[in-house]
């Protein structure tokens, strides 16, 4: 089990936020980034959205970086914990730029950059962004494909509905082989089919661990699965307790609390199939405080 830190106070989400975290700035998270990577947590992650529609900001935050960007910026401050985009959404961006962007991070940072992607479901921001809604899945797949090619041809040429190119020179190629890991968030079952063709792993959104063995046998079993590649899966230890899509609270996000608690939660989740455990620090008063309770952790 390898366990990835949910970065404070980028995103203000309020099933998570603490109350220091609207007043919190760069130095605030750069602190955060600085003490798990000398603490030896494997992964940061790192959520966003491009704009949020007002009908949902009171719901989901204003707040939300993008997530390549501050990736970057962790990147240049720490030296060996990984950044993970969680999720970064395909279909909002032309995804030759999207090749070069994740390949320029994993160069720089020596190999640090750990892609995870979804399709979206905010109508309203592919709108403000002038991306089509409808037919995101399939232009996910054809993107997914073409930075394949990108990261590891050194004559890449793809000829897609979606995305066309050839007689191009693609540099700097990724530091990881093939390419950096492309892990899929969804809780649908295209969502995981997806995972299964073209993903390294797997980030289930609002799904219980005692449903995560059943999920991940459907996944085995899909055309194009290749059990003997590394395939991750991702799971909150404290999932967000609300409403799939309108993420309206239906209840208090509990968190085991003693060590005895999160251990044994851990093993649970380890027993289930899970191989990286995201997590999200309770409610604390101050950056000084979150700092002291990974620390802990």
């Amino acid at each position: 089990m390898r366990f990835a830190l949910g970065m404070p106070a980028v995103i203000l989400y309020p099933p998570i936020t603490s109350p220091w975290e609207p007043d919190a700035g760069g130095a605030d998270i750069l602190r955060v980034a600085r003490e798990a990577d000398q603490q030896g947590w494997d992964w940061l992650t790192l959520s966003e959205h491009i704009v949020m529609p007002t009908a949902m900001s009171e719901v989901m935050g204003r707040r939300f970086p993008e997530s390549l960007t501050a990736a970057a910026v962790v990147a240049g401050a720490t030296q060996r914990v990984k950044l993970l985009t969680y999720v970064l959404v395909l279909g909002y961006r032309n995804p030759v730029v999207l090749a070069k962007q994740v390949a320029t991070l994993d160069f720089l940072s020596g190999g640090r950059c750990l892609l995870g992607v979804g399709i979206g479901h905010l109508e309203g921001e592919f709108a403000a962004l002038d991306a089509p809604f409808r037919g995101r899945g399939a232009i996910a797949d054809e993107s997914i494909r073409a930075m394949k090619e990108l990261w590891t041809n050194d004559q890449p040429s793809f000829h897609g509905k979606h995305v066309q190119f050839e007689d191009i020179v693609f540099e700097p190629k990724p530091v990881q082989k093939p390419h950096p890991p492309v892990l899929i968030g969804g809780n649908s079952r295209a969502a995981m089919r997806r995972a299964a063709r073209l993903g390294d792993g797997w980030l289930p959104w609002l799904i219980g661990r005692e449903e995560i063995p059943e999920c991940l046998s459907y996944i085995r079993e899909q055309p194009g699965f290749d059990s003997a590649r590394p395939f991750e899966v991702v799971m909150p230890l404290n999932p967000p307790n609300v409403e799939d899509y309108s993420h309206r609270e239906i209840g208090p996000t509990s968190q085991p609390g003693n060590r005895e608690e999160i251990l044994a939660e851990i093993h649970r989740l380890a027993e289930a199939g899970v191989t990286v455990t995201q997590v999200v620090a309770p409610r604390t008063s101050s950056v000084g405080q979150f700092l002291e309770w990974i620390d802990w952790f």
